[in-house]
């Protein structure tokens, strides 16, 4: 089975500086890889240049098969949590429905087909209670799990997720980061998920990329995340404790928010 995205040598720098170098990464279908790393290592530029937005300063990209481009419909994208204002004169359902509407020009005056598709995911998302009240009026998790449905309408090969649970309660992250298993799982689809926290996905990630400095490294949580490896790619001694199921980095000129549950 090929692989949905294919990395070679990647490098990405801007100006002078470096954001990661020798990246070479396989993600196979079905596979839920987390992309973890300081702020400015680079996360959501690697979304970008999967998306055709951002290209590389060397190396090679394949995404399903091709070079990266703008629109590929194949690639669901779930974006930074981004409340919506009382301008936004849209249902939540309407959220959905442009995932289901896709380049169409125009109003979307939805078929009867169309209408019954945004329904399923509507409810696939569990969010029936809510998908009629006005966007802007809905919660951030509320307005993330019809970002979700959005994302998968087409059921997409690959799924790319920016910090999807960012200022979401324990609850809500756990719907959002399930909803996104069931997909891959059901569906087959690659997931490339980006996060400062690892911990609400830690049972579902099969490998973790974590980019420190234009530093790399890539394998299964239980190797990558420990003391000696995130010591050697910080160049400073860094702690990792497990603590029950969850993960907790600690160490000088790191934030020990990383990969733990914020106090609030």
């Amino acid at each position: 089975m090929s692989a949905s995205l294919e990395l070679r040598d990647a490098r990405l720098a801007f100006g002078g500086r470096t954001l990661w170098r020798d990246l070479d990464l396989d993600v196979q279908p079905g596979e839920f890889v987390a992309v973890l790393g300081p702020n400015g290592s680079g996360k959501t530029t690697l979304l970008k240049a999967v998306l055709g937005i951002q290209p590389l300063s060397g190396g090679s990209l394949r995404v399903l098969g091709r070079a990266p481009s703008r629109g590929d419909r194949r690639i669901g994208y779930i974006p930074q949590q981004r409340l919506l204002d009382a301008s936004t004169p849209v249902r939540g359902a309407d959220l959905v429905g442009f995932g289901v509407d896709g380049p169409r020009l125009g109003l979307p005056f939805r078929r009867r087909a169309d209408r019954e598709r945004v329904a399923r995911l509507v409810a696939e998302v569990g969010a029936e209670g809510f998908a009629d009240r006005p966007a802007w009026r809905l919660s951030g998790g509320e307005q993330q799990r019809l970002r979700v449905g959005q994302a998968i309408a087409d059921h997409p090969a690959l799924l790319l997720c920016d910090e999807p649970l960012i200022s979401l309660d324990l609850a809500n992250q756990a719907a959002v980061s399930g909803l996104i298993d069931r997909q891959r799982r059901e569906h087959g689809s690659a997931v490339l998920f980006v996060t400062h926290d690892v911990n609400p996905v830690l049972e579902h990630v099969d490998r973790v990329v974590y980019l420190v400095d234009g530093r790399v490294r890539i394998g299964p949580p239980d190797e990558v995340l420990t003391s000696p490896v995130l010591s050697e790619l910080y160049r400073t001694h860094i702690d990792v404790v497990r603590v029950h199921d969850r993960i907790v980095v600690v160490g000088a000129g790191h934030d020990p928010h990383e990969h733990a549950e914020e106090a609030s």
